[in-house]
């Protein structure tokens, strides 16, 4: 086997040899054990269910989050000559018909699929035959909700397990804290015998640094003109994306904003121009980056304050995958604690906002009380928000909560195909079809191509059915739409928005039981992870590098040497920590001036700990200009 491995890692990627933990993990999944890998960002943790699957009879089915994601590694192999498919919502329900045949009777090694796919009738019939020898679960930390990106839908795949008896599965993510390993394999329900290989959390060619100040936008362009090369700038919202990138552009600088807000097209032509370096700085939020092969990017910048450092390890990873010296940069103002609160705040709205959330969802869709279960729905988040005046963040956690009690499940897939269901019995659709004769035609048209009208939501494409009924699409489209106004059936138009579906019919609001472990629990780990941003910005003594190896669990990590603060004690510079300043200060109160001239720290130092503690509320200016304890 270890021959075999070797001969196909020659063939497939051009290598002699692995790279660190890859040739253990690899020999773990093939001989069947379930495996859990973190490895860093680039670290090459395809690899690990690629090559056993092709040292193996039948296919992978591999768990991934996103359609970029899964398009971009279906290239890949079918580049490499590997047969693979992806099947997500965009799909018309032939083609998904198809692609599954091909995994049952065909050659296909590789089919990826949405978490959300997994509960789907027709993926379901086929799956169990079949011939699965490994099921792949990336970005794996999104089924635990201890962790920073929790996904009910992930919750969904402990089922596929069921359907797969004997079939290992293997668990990839960047980052996860000790906790989070825990509920992963507890979640995904791994055995006795499981295996849990860490990769190291250092990276060695990334520069650390944070910068206090109260001009971002300043620091921002020293960064953009001192480093040569590709970047990432993220920030938290969809219009400041656009801000940035327009202020950039202001400076002769190459930059585009990318964000979720934008249409999927437009996402691609500026994601590919990025890519080909045609742009030099992608202005984005954390919709960006994931699964993009870009492996020269010099530095990753942060605009705002990341709520964990899962998040900012992930994102400040995509810098320097090819080895070089690259750079990962907070930048943080006096503010950025209070705005952060207030934001944690939105994000983990009161019960009774939850359930107000609740209410006005079904008022929005038109469901009364009583009704609703099983039904699905277009549901786009900003445009409710909007209506309802409340912030975006506040709506996503809300619905978040509600389906981790199982209420409702809200799609991350944007393409999705339209969807018919009759809401009439035979006897009366008979009744309609006699007294309109193009209706006839064209209810029998649709009636003969698809099954299951009667019972439930069913997938339609659109141009199948225009190819045999001798209508054109425009014209089929006006016609569900007829029937529609009829009351002859319910019509989703295909669309690019998210789906809302009601697990249970709506309840009263007093009968909406939200489930402690999915509110109090989650909400003190996420002030925790919180309080862990504030502690590695506030650092001004650890290795930037240590702290963030230190919060996931490695002992005794060596200092970088490379991140600001390294650098500064190479140079002899003094850091200084609040609590020196603190402590002075506790004495007797001193101006700015004389508290920078008690230290020999530079004044920039000196005086952006000052503001941090000003902004923490632990000191104040007094009417005399001496800063004194609060």
């Amino acid at each position: 086997m270890e021959r075999q491995f070797s001969e196909l890692l020659k063939k497939y990627w051009g290598y002699d040899t692995f790279r660190p933990m890859q040739r253990e993990a690899v020999e773990s999944v093939a001989r069947g054990v379930d495996t859990l890998v973190l490895m860093p960002t680039g670290g090459g943790k395809s690899l690990i269910y690629q090559l056993p699957t092709l040292a193996s009879e039948g296919l992978c089915i591999v768990v991934t989050p996103l359609v970029a994601l899964m398009k971009d590694q279906v290239d890949r192999l079918r580049h490499m000559g590997i047969q693979a498919c992806a099947v997500y919502a965009g799909l018309g329900i032939r083609q998904i018909d198809i692609l599954l045949d091909n995994c049952v009777y065909g050659d296909v090694k590789f089919l990826f699929i949405a978490p959300e796919r997994i509960m789907n009738d027709t993926f379901r019939m086929r799956v169990s035959r079949m011939k699965v020898c490994l099921l792949a679960v990336d970005e794996a930390h999104c089924i635990s909700q201890w962790g920073y990106d929790f996904r009910p839908s992930y919750l969904k795949i402990a089922e596929l397990r069921r359907w797969l008896p004997g079939v290992p599965a293997l668990a990839l993510t960047a980052s996860a804290t000790g906790d989070v390993v825990a509920d992963i394999q507890r979640h995904l329900e791994f055995g006795r015998e499981s295996v849990v290989f860490r990769g190291g959390f250092a990276r060695p060619n990334l520069s650390y640094s944070v910068r206090h100040t109260e001009d971002k936008f300043e620091q921002l362009l020293r960064i953009v003109r001192n480093v040569a090369g590709t970047g990432i700038v993220y920030v938290r919202l969809r219009e400041t994306t656009e801000q940035v990138a327009g202020l950039l552009r202001k400076e002769g600088i190459s930059a585009e904003a990318y964000n979720g807000g934008l249409p999927y097209s437009e996402r691609t032509a500026r994601q590919d121009a990025w890519v080909s370096g045609q742009t030099r700085i992608m202005v984005a939020t954390n919709a960006f980056g994931m699964g993009i092969d870009k492996a020269d990017v010099r530095f990753v910048a942060h605009y705002d304050l990341p709520d964990s450092p899962e998040a900012y390890y992930q994102e400040a990873g995509r810098a320097g995958r090819d080895g070089r010296r690259s750079y990962a940069v907070l930048l943080a103002s006096p503010d950025e604690p209070s705005l952060a609160k207030r934001r944690f705040a939105r994000e983990f709205p009161p019960l009774v906002v939850i359930r107000s959330c609740y209410d006005a969802i079904f008022n929005y869709l038109q469901v009364g009380i009583g009704e609703g279960k099983h039904a699905s729905f277009t549901f786009n988040l900003y445009e409710f928000a909007g209506q309802q005046r409340l912030f975006s963040s506040t709506v996503l956690n809300a619905i978040k909560i509600l389906s981790m009690n199982g209420y409702l499940t809200l799609t991350d897939e944007m393409d999705n195909p339209p969807r018919v269901m009759f809401i009439v019995s035979r006897d009366d659709l008979y009744k309609i079809r006699i007294d309109r004769g193009e209706l006839d035609h064209f209810l029998r048209t649709v009636l003969r191509l698809y099954n299951g009208l009667f019972h439930d939501f069913v997938p339609i494409e659109e141009q199948e059915i225009a190819a045999v009924s001798g209508y054109t699409v425009p014209r089929v489209q006006e016609l569900f739409k007829t029937l529609w106004q009829l009351r002859v059936i319910k019509y989703i138009p295909g669309n690019r928005s998210p789906l809302l579906f009601l697990n249970e019919e709506r309840l009263p609001t007093a009968d909406v039981r939200i489930a402690p472990e999915s509110y109090e629990m989650r909400k003190r780990m996420a002030a925790e992870r919180l309080e862990a941003m504030f502690h590695y910005a506030a650092n001004e003594t650890e290795c930037r590098s240590v702290a963030l190896q230190r919060y996931f669990g490695e002992e005794n990590p060596d200092s970088c040497g490379v991140c600001d603060l390294c650098l500064a004690r190479k140079k002899g510079e003094r850091r200084l920590s609040g609590e020196e300043i603190l402590a002075l200060v506790a004495e007797k109160p001193l101006t700015v001036k004389e508290t920078v001239a008690s230290f020999r720290a530079t004044p920039q130092a000196v005086i952006a700990t000052i503001d941090r503690l000003l902004a923490e509320g632990k000191v104040v200016i007094d009417l005399a200009g001496r800063i004194v304890m609060n």
